[in-house]
């Protein structure tokens, strides 16, 4: 994972709930984005592990310090995002370095979120994440397209700005409606 803040270079981050992945040998792949496809694939089925992310109060809880991360910490900019109900894809441009930000991102939202659950003393979040720094305008453009379509690709709705989680639908929305949320 790298640490280092590369400016104005995005990055997609992928990371999931503890619990959500069987370990096969084939979700694994020699090459990495292969592997993450695979993998994204199965998390979108949804069929093992833990969905929180789906409850209204915890998707919030990600979102609101998600925004707050930008606008009020300044750790990052936000270009894309998603919340799944057991993962989330966050395109950003780091400020701070990239690994801070998970460590402060996942544990805010860890510690909310498991007070909603009631749980003490178990894993929110996986411990590791997926993270591609992009390259170019036209992968940042194919990137951002994926991010926004995911709860599409996942049949979870039929146009992404349905999905009450994601960039997509915010981008959509008015102030009031974002008032509602933040």
């Amino acid at each position: 994972m790298c640490s280092e803040n590369t400016g104005d270079i995005p990055v997609l981050v992928t990371w999931r709930l503890a619990g959500t992945l069987p370990q096969p040998s084939e979700l694994t792949a020699p090459e990495p984005g292969r592997t993450f496809m695979l993998q994204d694939r199965e998390l979108d089925k949804a069929q093992n592990g833990p969905s929180w992310l789906k409850n209204p109060k915890i998707a919030k809880i990600f979102v609101e310090a998600l925004l707050h991360g930008e606008s009020v910490r300044r750790d990052y900019d936000l270009i894309a995002w998603v919340v799944m109900p057991n993962h989330v894809h966050v395109v950003l441009k780091p400020i701070a370095k990239l690994a801070e930000i998970m460590r402060w991102l996942k544990a805010a939202t860890a510690n909310r979120a498991n007070r909603v659950l009631g749980k003490t003393g178990e894993a929110f979040w996986q411990r590791e994440y997926y993270d591609r720094w992009v390259r170019s305008d036209k992968e940042l453009s194919s990137v951002i397209s994926y991010v926004e379509g995911n709860p599409v690709s996942a049949a979870l709705v039929a146009c992404p700005e349905d999905w009450p989680w994601s960039s997509a639908k915010w981008s959509s929305a008015t102030g009031d409606e974002i008032a509602g949320v933040t």
